[in-house]
């Protein structure tokens, strides 16, 4: 399903991608075609040493913390440890030649795409997904830099509507989107959430693209509003780290392990995140998303 939903449009050239239309077998030859040459490029580099040292060390960093409940991705150790690491040495490849490093937590998404598809096929879905305009944003660097505040600007005025009690704290906090919600979006909450919502989640920002991205981080906000209203900033910003003290302490009190989303310890599940997703229908509009996208990026 995320095959399809992301697409391809982005591998495939204008003539190629007419002819994939008649022929499915052709898009499929592309697309493995695309994984091969990116991935031997990122070998030579590696076996000649000159691939970068320093993406090398960030991205074993990135796999370590890479969803360590279910062991598969445990560096030397995991059995799709390898697929993982050559399918983010191909990414840093097809991403060289604007001039766009590693970015950390993509390991996260391109492990798992792997959970659900082949390398070769999930390459074509990470590179395409990660070209959807938020996430380009987000994992662009300096270049993007505008186009990421714009991002933050619509999230606070989203955030104002929908749950001003949580806007205005924030404001008296002086705790803007830029504390938390890159943390969110980058890994596509794989960090925060645990692995049975963030699945469900993944399911529906696929097909919705970044409208659900932005309703899935304010519904987070909603699971946790009552634990948002801190009387000082540095209590705040723990909490929405995942760091809250006390609420560690009662997790470890009660025997739960943590290693399934730093939320957890707040009592974030599937079933609560689902919950307040659906009772935002009560005020969430489609035509307030696109009307701010339209005002905030009207080059899109």
């Amino acid at each position: 399903m995320w095959q399809a939903a992301v697409g391809n449009a982005l591998v495939l050239s204008k003539g190629k991608q007419s002819r994939a239309l008649i022929n499915p077998r052709l898009l499929t030859l592309v697309t493995l075609d695309a994984y091969k040459t990116c991935l031997s490029r990122a070998r030579r580099a590696l076996a000649s040493g000159t691939f970068p040292t320093t993406v090398l060390s960030l991205m074993e960093d990135d796999i370590r913390t890479t969803l360590p409940s279910i062991h598969l991705f445990i560096p030397d150790k995991g059995p799709m440890y390898q697929d993982l690491r050559d399918m983010l040495c191909a990414w840093v490849v097809s991403r060289s030649d604007e001039g766009l490093g590693y970015v950390l937590g993509v390991a996260k998404i391109a492990a798992m795409i792997l959970l659900n598809m082949p390398a070769e096929h999930g390459f074509i879905v990470l590179r395409n997904l990660l070209e959807r305009h938020c996430l380009r944003s987000f994992y662009g660097g300096m270049a993007t830099k505008d186009d990421v505040e714009a991002y933050y600007r619509i999230f606070d005025t989203l955030l104002a509507d929908g749950m001003p009690k949580i806007y205005f704290n924030f404001k008296q906090h002086q705790v803007s989107p830029a504390a938390y919600l890159p943390d969110w979006i980058v890994p596509l909450f794989l960090d925060h959430l645990p692995f049975e919502a963030c699945a469900r989640v993944w399911d529906v920002i696929m097909l919705e693209g970044d409208a659900f991205l932005y309703r899935a981080a304010l519904a987070i906000l909603g699971v946790l509003e009552p634990r948002l209203f801190f009387p000082d900033k540095k209590e705040l910003l723990e909490l929405l780290r995942g760091e809250n003290k006390a609420a560690l302490e009662v997790a470890r009190r009660d025997g739960r392990l943590l290693n399934n989303g730093k939320y957890e310890i707040y009592g974030l599940d599937e079933e609560s995140l689902w919950e307040r997703i659906d009772s935002m229908a009560e005020w969430w509009r489609e035509s307030t998303w696109k009307r701010l996208i339209e005002r905030e990026l009207p080059d899109l």
